[in-house]
């Protein structure tokens, strides 16, 4: 079970535009910036990431459905903004892991609660 979607709603419109602001700079969050599929137009979207031996991964809280996760796919990559740097991401592949094994023990557990298993692994360009 991931995230409920009217939660998702309620974020988009509310605790976004709050994260929105501070993601950009505190450790284990971002904002990914991507490109609307049909739209073109460009959007920002707060998550919790974390780096990887192998670039960054994302625990996708509301599933691999969500739009953002499908423009990142369509596009073949985004924008992170993480500790005041932005950074070029490609090669998106979404990872089901049920054990969380890329995620720190806490995040881990948390996460877990809410019956996360999927995760976005980018590379950085």
């Amino acid at each position: 079970m991931v995230l409920p979607k009217r939660l998702a709603r309620f974020n988009r419109i509310f605790t976004n535009r709050v994260l929105g602001l501070l993601t950009p700079r505190l450790p284990y969050f971002g904002t990914i910036i991507h490109n609307g599929r049909r739209s073109g137009r460009t959007y920002r979207t707060p998550v919790n990431v974390f780096r990887v031996p192998e670039g960054y991964v994302v625990a996708l809280t509301y599933g691999s459905d969500s739009d953002w996760v499908r423009n990142v796919l369509a596009a073949e990559g985004c924008e992170l903004v993480t500790r005041g740097r932005t950074i070029k991401l490609t090669q998106p592949r979404i990872v089901h892991d049920e054990k969380r094994s890329a995620m720190p023990l806490l995040v881990r557990l948390i996460i877990g609660l809410a019956g996360v298993t999927e995760f976005l692994y980018l590379q950085p360009a």
